[in-house]
């Protein structure tokens, strides 16, 4: 039987306006280029009108909008910048399109939460972005330690923080670690032995290289700051005990402070100085470091993760 002139010319219709949504949706998300950023907008804002232009394909839409909001936020990263105006809408988009990207919540939520010039410095739309991932996937352990970690992490705040390890150590699968940093978030463990436990379930429970390589340069940074404290402590009994500072760590040694060289995680000695300050050697390579840099030390905007492990 063959179809009326009427029914094929709706459905070349049909197939018409098709092609040209896409094309539309196509080129609003190709305007997130790199280098449009005289004017930050989308063209369409709404998940649910993309949802509804995607015919059917939200899968494959999410993935490119995920990748655009990788690329936006690389671009933006590179260049120093600090002001990420779509990276929250174009998050909120990707997972609306696909509920069930876990990458998404844990990549998007580390981009938004960490301070610039680290990241967008948004730990409240990270919460609300992991939020949504946890409505979704309620099985998830993952996305409440991610929860907990923005909320200890970025905003100390860690009667949260215990309620969302403790919420995903009930799940089942959830790794162990989880009720013992429940345990000492509510017992407001201190700063560093706290940020070493988080850093470490991280290395230990990530598959991806960067997760893993992130984590391990934390884990660095947190050694570097403890003995630098350590070394500071170390330099001031020696000035109350002789009147003056070291010249070197060979005379901490020698008065029995030191037991040998002070050596950083990458087996470079520290630096003491001639006002007693403890410096690293080479601080371009230990990212994330709060102490041991020269005066005015400025970070490189791309820090250099290891890559072995």
């Amino acid at each position: 039987m063959k179809p009326s002139p009427r029914v094929t010319a709706g459905a070349t219709l049909l197939l018409l306006t098709s092609m040209v949504l896409s094309v539309l949706l196509l080129r609003q998300v190709d305007r997130l280029r790199a280098g449009a950023t005289l004017q930050e907008v989308l063209y369409l804002s709404s998940p649910k009108a993309i949802k509804r232009l995607s015919l059917g394909y939200s899968g494959l839409v999410a993935d490119i909008y995920w990748t655009r909001a990788v690329q936006y936020f690389g671009n933006k990263h590179h260049t120093g910048e600090e002001h990420y105006k779509l990276l929250a809408p174009l998050l909120e988009i990707t997972t609306a399109l696909d509920p069930k990207l876990r990458v998404a919540y844990e990549y998007g939520s580390n981009f938004l939460a960490a301070p610039p010039a680290l990241g967008a410095g948004m730990p409240q739309e990270a919460i609300r972005l992991i939020q949504f991932g946890i409505r979704n996937n309620p099985d998830q352990w993952h996305l409440y330690y991610d929860l907990g970690f923005v909320y200890y992490l970025e905003l100390k705040d860690y009667v949260a923080a215990a309620k969302a390890f403790e919420a995903g150590s009930r799940l089942p699968n959830a790794h162990p670690f989880m009720k013992l940093m429940a345990g000492n978030m509510a017992q407001h463990a201190g700063d560093y032995q706290m940020a070493r436990m988080l850093w470490t379930a991280t290395y230990e429970s990530a598959t991806e290289k960067v997760v893993r390589a992130n984590a391990k340069a934390h884990l660095r940074a947190i050694t570097v700051d403890q003995d630098v404290i350590a070394l500071d402590d170390v330099v001031a009994k020696y000035r109350d005990e002789t009147g003056h500072l070291p010249n070197s760590f060979s005379e901490l040694m020698s008065a029995g402070l030191l037991r040998g060289l002070p050596l950083d995680p990458l087996g470079h000695p520290y630096v003491l100085v001639s006002d007693g300050s403890i410096e690293v050697n080479d601080p371009d390579n230990l990212p994330f470091i709060q102490k041991g840099t020269p005066p005015g030390y400025v970070p490189p905007s791309s820090p250099h993760l290891p890559t072995s492990d």
